[in-house]
């Protein structure tokens, strides 16, 4: 009997802090995939809340339930990386009309780099098409509630932040 090669996807971004909205994109992945993983970078044009290292762990803490879904960190470019792991298809979450432009241009820009690799977008559910991880960081810092938009264990994580930034 043939054996059939696992399929593996990558969902990668910098989670700063990771959302109900990345979670629920992870989870809608993982039911379409044999692995996915959860792909954590730093991204040079934006200054994190939270080192990788945090990140990681934040993410692992909120999505460990979901057993074919692996979290990561990685440096350099998405497509090495992508084909260091064995896998096919890179995940992208669309919140908006908004983001797609810019994620068609680096969907097409990848498969530019790697032609074996595609890349699909996945909607996450329509409570959470508004959040963002700038937002979230933003009502946190003001002192505002954030638990509607994230896991308990990142609430407590930012109101730890914001309180030593004080």
């Amino acid at each position: 009997m043939e054996q059939v090669p696992l399929k593996i996807a990558v969902y990668p971004g910098s989670f700063d802090p990771v959302t109900n909205g990345h979670l629920d994109v992870a989870r809608r992945a993982a039911m379409m995939f044999d692995k996915v993983i959860v792909a954590l970078t730093h991204n040079v044009e934006k200054s994190p809340t939270f080192s990788i290292g945090e990140r990681v762990e934040l993410t692992r803490q909120a999505i460990g339930d979901v057993p074919n879904i692996e979290v990561d960190a990685f440096d350099g470019l998405l497509v090495h990386y992508v084909r260091q792991k064995g896998a096919l298809v890179i995940v992208r979450g669309l919140r908006a009309v908004s983001d797609f432009e810019y994620e068609l241009q680096l969907a097409l820009m990848n498969r530019e780099l790697e032609p074996r690799v595609e890349t699909i977008f996945l909607a996450p559910k329509d409570e959470y098409t508004f959040i963002s991880s700038r937002l979230v960081k933003e009502i946190a810092k003001l002192g505002g509630d954030v638990s509607a938009f994230v896991p308990p264990a990142v609430k407590t994580a930012l109101a730890r932040k914001f309180a030593a930034r004080k």
